[in-house]
């Protein structure tokens, strides 16, 4: 297997999906990955092992038996990086110490993935999707997206494990940073990533306001036509005007120009409420005319974004996903020939992958112990062995990214959060936005910023003086756009070969729809996501496509800058919305002869089993996220004995009854101390000011200029050595413009550039949106 990753050995202690998550994707960029497993082998059996283990050799050890143990630290002092998510301190009681193991073996890189960090009161609670989802109010549809007379008090349950998808990509993220340091330094160190944190990446912008204001509560997104509209064949399409021109150019294709209203087509008027009303209804009746792929085809060739909602199946059979890498085909040991989720990033570097099948648990374990058994523990590669290209070795280093310098042209949210990680892991980033831009906010914390006309000659002039001093271009313009303005990545590449050229779209490259547009409806709607919420319709409170692929769109950029210090040869790194939505299903996104998925779906589904669901206490909702050894502590806390006597609709009944006479948190309180998996509902308001978060840096406020306090997501992940931080409070757009120049022997040209209007520097945007 070939890849940037490639002579990297990886041990994955993981189980369930988090651990072995983070492993597929190392695994899949060519690291040797060992699986290890217990003696019953991995704890999520069935067809989510095809993907979950791919790629891995596979072991059994026994860590209650001395010689398996023995094994066991043998096997994590060989390695590059060990992985595990139990929660806090088990490994270590089962006596695989790996704090210890490091310092024995400094080079050593450990991660942890536990449901609540080591240092939060939850550390000991089974960190369950459901917990996880509770705690951080990842439980209700968007508003404007949710079912007719919506009860919202009542939470709505989502198979797709976020929570341990969202710490997987940031773990990720995080190991290949720390390999990055070590390059620099020698030295490896400790990431954890709890699956609670993690969420905060994930909340985002959502969780982002002004102190004196407080949270605004979310808005529904129809404004000017956009939503979900049922055509011919009872298919569904996604209509996204997020670019208003979108509505007329998708109006003048569908031959709506003098047949309605004009003014439901004006941009000005359709943005008052009641004529966005009369406007849907017009698209209702016209939706209704013709298929859903049709108005697919009609829609994107007109260059609107729109998406026609498919099911996983269906999406996995088109030319698309295939051709991009999206999906992937393995011969899977036991299921025979399947399609499954492919790489949710793509290299120019290594342009063809070839994914590999997984082995079944304990294939290799003799094998692997053999192999021990013939080797010293591997020194991993200590300073100055593979420099970065043109940078002399270090012995001290801050953050995994110092002296790394970006240009981030980012648009909306994918683009701008894969710029403010990077610039959390250290690097210097530059935010480069039109001079009519008024984005600011969460987004561009830790940026410079500066406004610049990229359309023009004179802008262009600027723009090339940033290239020659910068390591990462980052964009998300929609297609075509760098090629057209002759800035992006063959024009850039041609200038820098050892530049990293990182691209962010809908629908990825090298397929028929790469020229296509599309948002987080788009990102949803075309890979089975919205339907799984039988509506169809935007699924969760939070935008989990644009953010995931902000995500992996920096796991691309830090593959990319680790195979440039070794090479010296920068590359084209590249994510898309379509192969993080994948990726988000992973589980579940399956093709082959019998498969039929069976997760819960839509918004009444509350869990995947009487012990694994939402309940209603006499205040409030609550998880439990309980195990079938836990029916007789439930009996106990309940003080309902035949609990023990009852399954299925039986029990479900049983228990919610017994929980609707107490209190959630005295329930839940209740329920800890048996040792069962418990959490009340969080609000996104609670969550953001709880003593707990803040102490722990997830919610952090600053003072931003002109605007006063602002509350925000903190950084999810946490490196011992070389930390992630977050950056330096919100600048208003364009206000760095001076000292920018300065850098690349421009200042004397300021002037004449604003008066151009080819760079703003004065009466700019306000800092915070």
């Amino acid at each position: 297997m070939t890849g940037p990753l490639a002579g990297l050995r990886v041990v994955d202690f993981g189980q369930y999906v988090a651990g072995p998550l983070t492993a597929v994707l190392l695994a899949d960029q060519g690291a040797d990955v060992i699986h290890v497993d217990p003696p019953g082998g991995p704890r999520m059996a069935g067809v989510a092992d095809a993907f979950l283990n791919r790629g891995k050799r596979r072991a059994i050890l026994d860590l209650k038996r001395p010689g398996d143990l023995a094994a066991a630290r043998r096997l994590a002092a060989s390695a590059d990086v060990v992985i595990e998510n139990f929660r806090p301190g088990v490994l270590t009681r089962l006596g695989l110490d790996l704090d210890a193991i490091r310092q024995q073996h400094p080079a050593l890189i450990t991660c942890s993935l536990p449901g609540f960090g080591a240092d939060d009161p939850r550390a000991s609670l089974r960190g369950y999707e459901g917990v996880i989802a509770a705690a951080t109010a990842n439980c209700e549809p968007r508003p404007g997206e949710e079912p007719v007379g919506w009860d919202w008090e009542r939470p709505a349950y989502s198979a797709l494990p976020l929570a341990s998808s969202f710490a997987a990509y940031l773990a990720g993220v995080s190991i290949v940073m720390a390999l990055i340091a070590r390059r620099r330094t020698g030295r490896g160190q400790r990431v954890e990533v709890p699956l609670f944190d993690a969420m905060f990446t994930l909340i985002g912008h959502s969780g982002a306001y002004v102190n004196e204001r407080g949270l605004r509560p979310p808005r529904p997104i129809h404004g000017r036509g956009a939503g979900a509209f049922r055509c011919l064949d009872g298919r569904y399409v996604q209509f996204d005007t997020s670019s208003a021109r979108h509505l007329s150019w998708f109006a003048r294709a569908a031959g709506l120009l003098g047949r309605l209203d004009p003014e439901l087509l004006d941009l000005t008027s359709n943005a008052r409420p009641e004529v966005n009303e009369r406007l849907h209804a017009a698209l209702r009746a016209e939706f209704l005319t013709r298929t859903a792929a049709e108005w697919e085809e009609i829609g994107n060739a007109a260059g609107a974004a729109i998406g026609f909602v498919r099911t996983p199946a269906e999406w996995i059979g088109t030319e698309h996903a295939r051709r991009t890498h999206a999906v992937a085909p393995v011969t899977d040991p036991e299921l025979g020939a399947i399609w499954c989720a492919g790489l949710p990033v793509a290299l120019s570097e290594f342009p063809d992958p070839s994914l590999r099948p997984r082995r079944l648990a304990g294939a290799d374990t003799d094998a692997v112990l053999a192999e021990l058994d013939g080797e010293p523990a591997r020194p991993a590669p200590g300073p100055g062995s593979a420099p970065a290209a043109g940078s002399e070795p270090e012995v001290a280093l801050s953050q995994p990214l110092s002296g790394i310098r970006v240009l981030d042209l980012g648009l909306a949210l994918a683009g701008p959060t894969c710029g403010r990680i990077l610039a959390e892991f250290g690097a210097s980033v530059l935010k480069i936005g039109s001079p009519a831009a008024g984005v600011g906010g969460y987004l561009n914390r830790g940026k410079e910023s500066l406004l610049l006309d990229l359309g023009t000659l004179a802008g262009q002039e600027v723009y090339w003086r940033l290239v020659e001093h910068a390591d990462v271009v980052l964009e998300n313009f929609s297609p075509g756009t760098a090629g057209r303005l002759t800035i992006g990545s063959d024009e850039v590449l041609a200038r820098r070969p050892d530049l990293v050229y990182t691209s962010i779209s809908c629908y990825g490259l090298g397929g028929p729809w790469t020229g296509w547009r599309g948002w987080e409806r788009q990102g949803q709607a075309v890979t089975g996501i919205m339907e799984r919420t039988e509506l169809p319709s935007v699924l969760g409170p939070y935008n989990i496509v644009d953010i995931g692929t902000g995500i992996l769109g920096a796991f691309a950029t830090a593959l990319a800058l680790y195979h440039r210090q070794s090479t010296g040869r920068g590359q084209l790194a590249s994510a898309s919305l379509v192969q993080s939505a994948t990726y988000h299903q992973a589980l579940f996104m399956f093709d082959f002869p019998g498969y039929r998925p069976g997760e819960p779906r839509g918004y009444f589904a509350l869990g995947e089993s009487p012990l694994q669901r939402y309940y209603r206490a006499a205040d409030r909702w609550f998880f439990l996220a309980a195990r079938p050894e836990d029916i007789p502590a439930l009996a106990a806390v309940t003080r309902q004995p035949e609990l023990t006597r009852r399954t299925g609709a039986a029990l479900e009944a049983a228990l919610d009854d017994a929980f609707a006479a107490d209190t959630a948190q005295a329930l839940v309180a209740r329920l800890a101390g048996a040792g069962v998996a418990a959490h009340v509902i969080v609000p996104i308001a609670d969550l953001m000011t709880d003593a707990v978060v803040r102490a722990r840096g997830l919610s952090v406020s600053q003072d931003v200029a002109g605007v006063g306090s602002c509350t925000m997501p903190g950084v999810s992940p946490r490196l011992s050595d070389t930390p992630a931080l977050a950056g330096y409070p919100p600048r208003r757009p364009g206000e760095d413009a001076r000292q920018v120049l300065a850098s690349v022997g421009l200042a004397d040209r300021l002037d004449a550039l604003e008066r151009g209007w080819v760079v703003r520097a004065t009466d700019l945007p306000a800092a915070w949106p």
